[in-house]
């Protein structure tokens, strides 16, 4: 899937990883259900985060875990307000504090075939 703007990202079926071209410099994202924001622009959030947990569904991954860091806030509200929008998700919390606490959510996806 091609996404217009700053990034582009495109899922890329069959290799469990979603390419992103960034800058014309393509960058590769394990689906392994951990998704580290800390390198992207807030701007590219949106779409990624969509589109990594839309690949992660199709690969099976049903727990994912987004580090956003702790910083301001910011970015962890951006996250959890594409979260409460997403039909997919069943539900959402902060990470246990010995893991990263407010810094990262762990989101629960429906599976795929649902929804």
């Amino acid at each position: 899937m091609l996404m217009s703007g700053p990034i582009e990202s495109m899922l890329s079926p069959g290799f469990g990883c979603i390419i992103l071209a960034v800058m014309d410099e393509p960058m590769q994202l394990p689906i392994d259900g951990v998704l580290d924001l800390h390198t992207f622009q807030p701007r590219e959030v949106k779409n990624l985060v969509l589109d990594y947990l839309a690949a992660c569904r199709e690969k099976g991954v049903c727990e994912v875990r987004i580090i956003h860091g702790k910083g301001i806030g910011q970015l962890r509200r951006t996250v959890h307000a594409i979260l409460e929008k997403h039909s997919q998700v069943i539900s959402f919390t902060l990470d246990h504090p010995q893991f990263g606490g407010w810094g990262a959510t762990l989101v629960r996806l429906e599976p795929a075939g649902k929804k």
